[in-house]
């Protein structure tokens, strides 16, 4: 190998981790949740448990309470579904100051791409970590199949039992879908911006089909390649 080249191959060496050095500060910069949940301790995030993460600083009974929400949540989604397809992580904050840090914003949780759940300090309750939770296990058992994205808040409103939308037994309906709802995600977001209570006309109409319908058949035909169905 001539010194030309030597010189030639660590020139592209050292281009090639520049560049890569540049997609990792681009993600972090551009995503910080998604590389919270890839390095919670990057972001001064401890365990409690494997999957379990907190803020720094929390009182015994405050860690107690973290992992009691995570329990109540995987046994919520798992009778549900019938099982856990799914293992996300959970980023658990106290204060706003974290969950900032960890890429959140004004939401109590959020689902960071399938594979992690993150909880605000509004957040660590039962009824939000299964909502989330629902997201991350319908999308997992979909793998690359798609659902409407009414379908998906509805049926995490659904299986979370989230009584600000739901009525706890009968027709649980609140309030009546009022027309086609949104169905990609950028339309939800601006809906449940400007209304809230989409998230009861989407769990309206998901719990009136679910009450005679096999939510687990669905997501699994839907898995295979079956068209999703024309849901009144």
């Amino acid at each position: 190998m001539t010194g030309r080249t030597r010189r030639l191959l660590r020139g592209g060496l050292v281009a090639l981790l520049v560049l890569a050095l540049a997609g990792v500060v681009g993600v972090v910069v551009a995503f910080p949740a998604v590389a919270a949940t890839t390095c919670p301790g990057c972001y001064g995030m401890v365990q409690l448990r494997p999957g379990v993460h907190v803020e720094p600083g929390l009182s015994s009974a405050e860690e107690q309470h973290v992992l009691e929400v995570v329990d109540s949540a995987e046994r919520q989604v798992d009778g549900f579904f019938g099982g856990l397809a799914s293992s996300p992580s959970f980023l658990a904050c106290r204060t706003d100051a974290c969950y900032s840090r960890i890429g959140g914003g004004g939401e109590r949780g959020v689902a960071v791409l399938n594979r992690a759940v993150m909880l605000s300090p509004r957040g660590l309750d039962p009824v939000i970590a299964t909502h989330e939770l629902t997201h991350v296990e319908l999308h997992t058992r979909l793998g690359g199949a798609a659902v409407p994205q009414w379908f998906d808040e509805g049926l995490a409103v659904l299986v979370s039992g989230d009584d600000r939308y739901l009525r706890a037994d009968g027709d649980r309906c609140r309030v009546e879908p009022a027309g086609p709802l949104p169905s990609t995600l950028p339309e939800w977001l601006r809906a449940a911006s400007a209304d809230p209570q989409v998230y009861a006309q989407a769990a309206c109409r998901v719990s009136r089909w679910a009450a005679t319908n096999d939510v687990r058949a669905l997501v699994a035909g839907l898995a295979d390649g079956a068209p999703f169905p024309d849901i009144p």
